[in-house]
């Protein structure tokens, strides 16, 4: 009687066991997005969405802002705020003393010369003649969340980068890509290298074909709205504006058909370099039928136009607001044609910025605020002077970069010569030019003269490999170069930017804590149900997310 019962115990048990597995293998499947839509537009300021909100259209920026959530205190965690290091640390997140991306250039002690971002020469040009697709992205050194996302659907996904810069489309798409893509200004078209495949896919052929950008070059720029309503910009045509190519003044209207030269290169500074953007984008979004697949796509897409414009023009002209009124109409497209091909709630959006910018130092001084700009051909003659007085004649400095020096290891060694005490001399030097705050030793960071804010984003952007010897540090406001308006600083009006989540598993809202720019990849991560990056460093925002 006790073996009967005991038998039909563990009958009952095995049968409840078998009930329980079978429920296992007949549940949902794991919920994911059908496609993953990433952009990054290059030199949007964090106020931008505010500044022209009231002439932005309900289906463009404000569909973002009504329907998605806001990180309204985000900024860059490092102090060299350019493009390539921006878009890679996005994607990774990490920060250039991990990813390796520091700059948009800088110099290779192994080879003893320039490095740019993404230069590749193992690698061929695809679609074009020229040198232009000689691109990888070979020297970032960490996966990211695009290729995370390859990784753990078993490359049944696929990614795609577009941009006009080729780091736009290179550093985003991540190692894996199925494709990047990216503009070539001396021959119209759109091109990429045999890193990613050995022919242009029919459908980019296709595009070419059409010579879209022979045809909005013969429009002219005229603004959007009527001239008098951009109140919210400097009246036209300042003197400190640049000039487009073959242009006479810096106003409107702008004739583009009369441009000589160089026209395709000229065609980013305008609106239709984001048109051709957006149509690109939409083309793969069509061709490649991203979001049909058996696995979650992503669509990277940069805009490089109001980077263009920002640093001719500034971030005050009626040229820039032009630009983002226009690229509101593009954004209300896009996510229009996602609606229709993937569906609305079946994808998930992201906005976000490689950098900030910083306004015309000229408005500035108009305007008695504080700002000016280095000499920095003056500083290196003067620092150069005195090394040889100090030590001898010699080459001390090899190249300087991102305001770093690169010093001449092998001088240094010939002589005996320490960086510190190199540093030291660079630093008496140069610290009673106006515009520098400070010279530290990025050997000796520890001890460095900044404060706790300012030392750890100049760690977070310092590799050991790839960074310079000796970092100057600017003063607020204070930029080099005589372009209009620009970047690279460790200050709020550089590292304050968007960072903007919609659709699939996001829920409305904002938060005002402060998010980092390595907060994007992990976020992603958790959404998707990924492992992070390899050199993430980030936190999940976990107000993103639909309870």
């Amino acid at each position: 009687m006790h073996y009967f019962k005991l038998t039909l115990a563990i009958l009952c048990t095995t049968t409840l066991f078998a009930q329980t597995k079978k429920t296992v293998f007949t549940s949902e499947p794991l919920a994911r997005p059908k496609l993953v839509v990433g952009v990054v537009v290059d030199q949007m300021r964090y106020d931008y969405w505010y500044r022209y909100f009231n002439k932005y259209t309900e289906g463009g920026f404000k569909r973002l802002l009504r329907e998605g959530y806001n990180c309204r205190n985000h900024h860059y965690h490092y102090a060299l705020t350019v493009t390539a290091a921006g878009h890679a640390s996005v994607y990774t997140g990490s920060t250039p003393a991990i990813h390796g991306i520091v700059g948009n250039d800088w110099y290779d002690r192994k080879l003893g010369k320039g490095m740019y971002c993404v230069a590749d020469s193992t690698v061929q040009s695809v679609g074009t003649t020229t040198t232009a697709g000689k691109m990888s992205p070979k020297n970032l050194l960490v996966s990211t969340i695009t290729d995370q996302l390859r990784i753990g659907t078993n490359f049944q996904g696929k990614t795609i980068g577009v941009a006009i810069k080729d780091r736009g489309a290179i550093l985003p798409a991540g190692h894996t890509a199925n494709g990047a893509y990216w503009f070539d200004s001396k021959t119209g078209n759109w091109i990429t290298s045999t890193f990613y495949v050995n022919d242009l896919p029919k459908w980019v052929k296709e595009y070419n074909a059409r010579k879209r950008p022979s045809e909005l070059m013969k429009q002219n720029w005229t603004t959007l709205l009527p001239i008098e309503q951009y109140t919210e910009s400097t009246a036209d045509d300042q003197p400190y504006e640049s000039k487009l190519a073959g242009a006479k003044k810096s106003v409107f209207p702008y004739d583009l058909a009369g441009i000589a030269g160089d026209a395709f290169g000229i065609l980013a500074s305008t609106p239709h370099g984001n048109t051709i953007t957006k149509e690109i984008a939409l083309e793969a979004l069509k061709h490649e039928n991203l979001g049909k697949g058996p696995a979650t796509d992503f669509l990277a897409i940069s805009f490089s136009t109001p980077d263009y414009v920002g640093h001719a023009f500034g971030p005050n002209s009626i040229e820039e607001e032009d630009i983002y009124l226009r690229l509101d109409r593009d954004f209300a497209e896009i996510l229009t044609a996602l609606d229709n091909q993937v569906g609305k709630g079946n994808y998930l959006f992201f906005i976000s910025a490689d950098h900030a910018v910083m306004d015309v130092v000229d408005l500035w001084k108009q305007n008695r605020l504080p700002a000016g700009r280095l000499n920095l051909g003056q500083m290196m003659t003067a620092a150069k002077k005195a090394l040889n007085d100090k030590f001898g004649e010699g080459d001390y400095i090899t190249i300087s970069e991102n305001y770093q020096l690169y010093l001449n290891h092998a001088t240094l060694e010939t002589k005996k010569i320490e960086v510190e005490d190199v540093c030291k001399v660079i630093r008496k030097t140069l610290i009673d030019f106006d515009g520098i705050a400070e010279v530290i030793n990025l050997h000796d960071l520890g001890n460095a003269n900044l404060n706790e804010y300012l030392l750890t984003l100049y760690k977070n952007g310092n590799h050991a490999k790839r960074s310079g010897d000796i970092q100057l540090v600017t003063e607020p406001g204070w930029m080099s170069g005589t372009v209009t308006a620009t970047h690279g600083s460790p200050y709020n009006y550089d590292t304050h930017i968007p960072l903007l989540f919609y659709g699939w598993g996001i829920t409305h809202g904002e938060t005002f804590s402060r998010t980092s720019v390595a907060d994007t990849a992990p976020t992603l991560a958790a959404l998707l149900k990924i492992l992070e990056p390899s050199g993430n460093i980030g936190k999940v925002i976990e107000g993103v997310m639909k309870k």
